[in-house]
């Protein structure tokens, strides 16, 4: 792993570590959420990525996942504790980033399979996959935050 992503890793690890010391409000996640995402996204769109740096690529993109699948399962946990009509209408939701989050997989899978003449097609599926499920799990953590009382 490279210095940069031995950060990324670090600070991802220490995020979920000040987290779980005290419970921030929702609007205090999204904030946290949507700055993380957009600054990985950033760096990600920022560095063209090309055949040679597909490890560094996979790397930064499952650190990625690795993040939202744990902000994924905090904001399950708190649905879990809401009503009976919230986590009716949640469950779809979630059951749908799962799937999404499923779909990353494979295709970061399929990263490790590219060749060269294939290279751009599949780091064009993997980033799609990412934004499609950032975009839907920013989505589902507003719908939280309105639905139900921090």
């Amino acid at each position: 792993m490279n210095h940069r992503t031995s950060i990324l890793a670090f600070l991802v690890i220490a995020t979920f570590a000040v987290g779980c010391a005290k419970e921030p409000t929702t609007a205090e996640q999204i904030d946290t959420l949507k700055t993380k995402t957009n600054e990985a996204a950033q760096e990600m769109k920022m560095q063209d990525y090309q055949f040679a740096q597909k490890t560094e690529f996979t790397e930064k993109m499952r650190i990625q996942l690795v993040a939202i699948n744990t902000d994924l399962d905090q904001l399950a946990a708190r649905i879990e504790k809401s009503n009976d009509a919230a986590k009716a209408e949640a469950k779809p939701k979630l059951q749908a980033l799962r799937e999404q989050a499923a779909k990353l997989e494979k295709q970061l899978a399929k990263v490790g399979n590219a060749t060269e003449s294939t290279w751009e097609q599949v780091k064009t599926g993997s980033t799609k996959a990412y934004d499609d499920l950032k975009d839907g799990f920013t989505q589902a953590r507003q719908w939280v935050s309105e639905k139900i009382a921090p």
